[in-house]
């Protein structure tokens, strides 16, 4: 099977072309970044903005995201808001304006969502709720100037804004904007004790198995499914898949029910952000037509982490969360057999600690075929897509994946599972592929270590090919997964909702 190519109050009546959306979030690329859920939030609004829609951010004011955001002034507001908060505007480098909501709670902490002993915070229901009620606060006219037609919450970091809203809809009488919840990773589901429900100030009849209990607590995810009126997640596979009870998380009976209402768009990639012949931080930029550039990547990347010069087996980059869940344990265990057949390996990532501990020895060991930097570094993340020839994404589940399509455009081949998003952007290197030229990786279908190893030795077969490796790679690199064909379906939607 191939990967399918991507492609209120009574206000005067507005045309087709003038869309009010209020994107609400937690994280946004460069200003704060714990994953691709930044990266998306970043490209959505610029994206949308040419499919008509007038797009502001609603973020919590995180230290990062306020110093990011250097025009930020204090709003004043139509009426008054919760206690000791402040809203703030500003904008953003690409023009986008976004609201800042100021509150003690969100200044301690590096990390948003865990403290220094790597617990979340105790106060994180606080934090979130209290993203969600403002975004409600916005359908209902607090910024005397603007109105959202359509609140769209991402993640269960936005997940109450839907609840939110329809009570706010409810007090008023009508309905004050449409509502769309994106699903990034349905394993994160912010779950809290039911004692937390008198901190939300949400309708006591909320809070029953049908809205937001989940299994004697409270889902902030389950609150985003539940009421907001249409649901997304990043890929169509994935759409699928939580549907059903093996990547549902307690939660493909809801989605089951809403159906209808559930469908996955495929996140893109920002292309003024990742291109390999635009990027300023690789050591040669490159394109499909001039390809030189990517060798001096390759060698200034084995340079920098100390790795034997060589060429004549493929270097295996991968940057990720260090879990089982995005295969670590695969790379692990297939680690004896890639070096045995020259392959090299870079990692950066952080995560488990035991994981993390294999891959120290692992590099204490062999320090001329593998290397680790715990962490996450922006820079460095794109000098390993560009110098890797193959880049690893072997996860258990997988909602969309970007890296994967970074590793597209950089001529970097990916080697995934085929699940969610990676089933739907990366064609495998079978025979019939290769041949009809539609090949740009290398795809194993079961969770397991043959499986796996199988794909690591693919990779190091076609590598030796070098005709059919430079063959796949211009295919790769010819792929458009672009933003500009989400937003386009994110927009439809959102005009489906208010009509």
């Amino acid at each position: 099977m191939r990967a399918a190519k991507p492609r209120a109050a009574a206000r005067p009546s507005r045309s087709a072309a003038a869309l009010s959306v209020l994107q609400v979030c937690a994280e946004l690329f460069p200003l704060l970044k714990t994953g691709g859920l930044a990266d998306v939030c970043a490209a959505l609004p610029s994206a949308l903005a040419a499919h008509g829609c007038d797009v502001r951010v609603l973020m919590p004011a995180f230290p990062s995201i306020r110093s990011g955001v250097a025009d930020a002034a204090p709003l004043v507001p139509a009426f008054a808001l919760p206690a000791d908060t402040a809203l703030l505007q500003g904008t953003l480098a690409d023009g986008t304006r976004v609201y800042l909501i100021d509150a003690a709670m969100y200044r301690h902490g590096a990390n948003p969502y865990v403290g220094a002993d790597g617990l979340p915070h105790a106060d994180s229901h606080r934090r979130f709720a209290l993203l969600g009620r403002i975004a409600a606060q916005l359908a209902e006219g607090l910024d005397p100037g603007w109105r959202p037609d359509v609140v769209h919450g991402h993640d269960w970091h936005a997940g109450l804004a839907p609840s939110y809203l329809r009570a706010a809809s409810a007090r008023h009488r009508r309905r004050l904007a449409g509502s769309v919840f994106t699903i990034h990773n349905l394993a994160f589901q912010g779950v809290f004790p039911m004692a937390v429900e008198r901190e939300l100030d949400l309708p006591a009849e909320f809070f029953n198995m049908r809205e937001l209990e989940f299994y004697g607590q409270i889902s902030f995810m389950k609150g985003g499914l539940v009421h907001a009126d249409k649901l997304t997640t990043v890929s169509p596979t994935y759409a699928r898949e939580i549907q059903r009870e093996e990547q549902g998380c307690g939660l493909d009976g809801v989605l089951r029910e809403r159906a209808g209402d559930l469908s996955g768009i495929l996140n893109g990639v920002d292309p003024k952000v990742w291109s390999p012949a635009a990027d300023p931080g690789i050591a040669k930029r490159y394109d499909a037509a001039s390809m030189a550039g990517k060798s001096s990547c390759r060698t200034s990347l084995q340079g920098e982490f100390g790795l034997t010069p060589q060429s004549a087996a493929p270097v295996f980059g991968m940057v990720t969360r260090l879990t089982e869940q995005k295969g670590v344990n695969l790379v692990v265990a297939g680690l004896p057999e890639m070096l045995e057949r020259g392959g090299q390996l870079v990692v950066l990532g952080s995560g488990d600690a035991t994981l993390e501990q294999q891959l120290r020895d692992a590099a204490a060991a062999r320090p001329a075929q593998v290397a680790l930097r715990l962490g996450y570094d922006e820079a460095l993340a794109h000098r390993i897509v560009a110098g890797a020839d193959v880049i690893l994404v072997p996860s258990r589940f997988e909602p969309c994946g970007l890296t994967q399509l970074y590793g597209l455009r950089y001529g970097t081949l990916p080697l995934v599972r085929r699940v969610g998003g990676l089933a739907d952007s990366v064609v495998d290197c079978t025979l019939e592929n290769l041949d009809d030229g539609s090949a740009t990786g290398f795809v194993f279908e079961r969770f397991e270590i043959a499986d796996y190893r199988s794909a690591v030795r693919r990779a190091c077969v076609l590598y030796r090919r070098a005709d059919a490796w430079r063959s796949v790679q211009t295919t790769a690199m010819a792929q458009n997964f672009d933003w500009h064909t989400a937003a386009a379906q994110y927009a439809a939607l959102y005009r489906a909702v208010i009509a």
